[in-house]
């Protein structure tokens, strides 16, 4: 599922077109026109590519590389878009509007140019990686302030836990241990993006996913995020084999309520989520443990997230009780009705209602 705002396609040549109205304002370098549709046709690209839309694989790819060679490798790549970008932009400007002498020097790109380009860039690569390294959502939410004071609002709340790390930990040690859990939460960020969620936090083997109400019951997206993540499994299952020897597992619990959200810490600041509806999430991951089942889901979601898509089925698995609630919660399985491949069998899912 890639849901794209519509304002993404107005903004994403927006920002370039003002990228090109700075340049053009600073150097005065022609027509304020011609440098805002020079910065569109730059700047498009560029943000495709940020956005999955353009060399997804080569993006993710460099996504893991090590800072040093992430901001290298993306610097050239931003490089290389601006530079072609320049040379189509520069013949669209010359042969529409006349705005070179020749349609060669349009094409050529000035020591000004590529400077300005390198800056730019490594600015933004700058500004991607630390988005990176916090969230996404965690990185815009700090930037504009939003949990500077303390809001209650209603989440959804994903814990997620890769199941035998300690056994594979013991098997091959600590080093492959981290490498194999790396690429586990590697594999898991393209699902939680598309359903536009937010991996707030990785604690040892388990990570901690969050959506808005509005985003995560939309079409299901947030049971999406588990099934998707499933099937990329199932779908690399040989790739995982001869890497790591094995293909992950996990288990997972999803609850929503409402929480307070709030931005705390001085040196190092972070967002976070007060309320019991952060314990009870635990409480089911746990008891999905217990059960000996992949996904349970509390029955409060799976009320709000109304009738389920056409491939999912949920089973009532009858009423449990969790430490530190007085009342019981209901148990429900939802499993895909088909499997993900033919030669693998798929994750069999589990749903909690309570």
């Amino acid at each position: 599922m890639r849901f794209r705002p519509p304002w993404f396609y107005v903004v994403a040549p927006s920002l370039g077109a003002l990228a090109g109205l700075v340049y053009g304002s600073i150097f005065e370098v022609g027509p304020l026109t011609g440098a805002a549709i020079r910065g569109a046709i730059i700047g498009t690209p560029i943000m495709l590519y940020e956005r999955r839309l353009l060399a997804p694989a080569l993006r993710e790819r460099v996504r893991s590389l090590a800072t040093p060679l992430f901001l290298l490798a993306t610097v050239a790549i931003y490089v290389a878009m601006i530079i072609v970008g320049n040379a189509a932009a520069s013949t669209v400007l010359n042969r529409l509007f006349r705005f070179m002498y020749s349609e060669r020097n349009a094409m050529l790109m000035t020591d000004t140019g590529l400077l300005y380009a390198l800056c730019i860039s490594a600015l933004v690569v700058f500004v991607f990686r630390v988005r990176d390294l916090i969230g996404p959502g965690v990185f815009a939410n700090l930037l504009i302030g939003r949990y500077h004071r303390p809001i209650s609002e209603e989440r959804i709340f994903l814990f997620l836990d890769v199941t035998g790390s300690t056994r594979f930990a013991d098997r091959y040690g600590d080093r492959e241990a981290q490498a194999y859990l790396g690429q586990v939460f590697n594999a898991l960020a393209l699902p939680v993006s598309q359903t536009r969620g937010s991996i707030d936090d990785y604690i040892g083997d388990l990570a901690l996913v969050t959506w808005t109400m509005e985003r995560g019951t939309r079409d299901a997206a947030c049971l999406r995020c588990v099934f998707d993540f499933a099937a990329r499994l199932a779908a690399e299952s040989e790739a995982w084999r001869r890497r790591f020897g094995q293909v992950p597992e996990f288990r997972a619990a999803l609850h929503c309520g409402p929480v307070v959200t709030a931005e705390i810490g001085l040196e190092r600041h972070k967002i976070a989520y007060f309320g019991d509806v952060v314990n009870t999430t635990a409480r089911l991951e746990a008891l999905s443990k217990t059960l000996g089942v992949h996904v349970l889901v509390s029955a409060d979601l799976l009320r709000r997230l109304g009738p389920l898509p056409a491939d999912l089925v949920a089973e009532d698995l009858g009423a449990h009780a969790l430490r530190g609630r007085e009342e019981p919660m209901t148990v429900a399985s939802v499993r895909r009705r088909a499997p993900v491949t033919a030669s693998v069998a798929p994750i069999q899912s589990q749903v909690v209602a309570g």
